[in-house]
């Protein structure tokens, strides 16, 4: 499967054939080079694809050889992804939108809104203690271990700490619309 990389956009509403109006993603998915081909027979070991994405002038001295040497501008974002058969693929290619077609299942990947140090409340969804009558327990986690024996907290608890800015990934996501001349596909 041919992946691509792109970039959230925005949100709107789409209306399905059968007149489900349903939220949707507005995604610019690429154009993104062909930067290198790696085969299974080669030094690499696997076959994948790795595709750029996002011009910048801000690179490295080494990338500035590679892209080069494809005649590209510099590239913000490199990612590989892995393939079946790369026998039709050469370094330079252009992958645009129209990869996807309407109704196809896509999965997509990406970060998280950070949310920087939390409580149990909002990190972990706890429910909270008494507010009434002089509790002074309304927003703390409760009991974090045994007393003397273990005499240490379980690892693994429950804890408040960083919350967000995580890789997350959702799968089966139905393809709506694409258009091509744009680079944007709705999800």
């Amino acid at each position: 499967m041919i992946g691509l990389i792109g970039k959230k956009i925005g949100m709107t509403q789409v209306y399905k054939e059968n007149g489900v109006l349903c939220p949707a993603t507005v995604i610019e998915a690429g154009p993104c080079p062909v930067i290198a081909v790696k085969e299974d027979g080669g030094k690499d070991g696997y076959n994948a694809l790795k595709l750029g994405f996002q011009e910048s002038e801000k690179i490295s001295r080494p990338e500035k050889g590679v892209f080069g040497k494809l005649k590209l501008p510099g590239m913000k974002v490199l990612k590989e992804f892995r393939i079946d058969n790369v026998s039709e693929f050469a370094p330079g290619t252009v992958l645009k939108a129209d990869v996807f077609a309407v109704g196809d299942t896509v999965m997509v990947q990406g970060k998280t809104k950070g949310r920087g140090f939390q409580g149990v409340i909002k990190r972990h969804k706890f429910s909270g203690g008494k507010e009434s009558h002089g509790v002074r327990s309304k927003r703390i986690p409760g009991s974090i271990g045994a007393s003397s024996d273990p005499s240490r907290v379980i690892r693994g608890k429950k804890m408040p700490g960083h919350y967000g800015n995580a890789k997350m990934t959702i799968r089966g996501l139905e393809v709506l619309k694409v258009d091509p001349d744009k680079n944007v596909i709705i999800v």
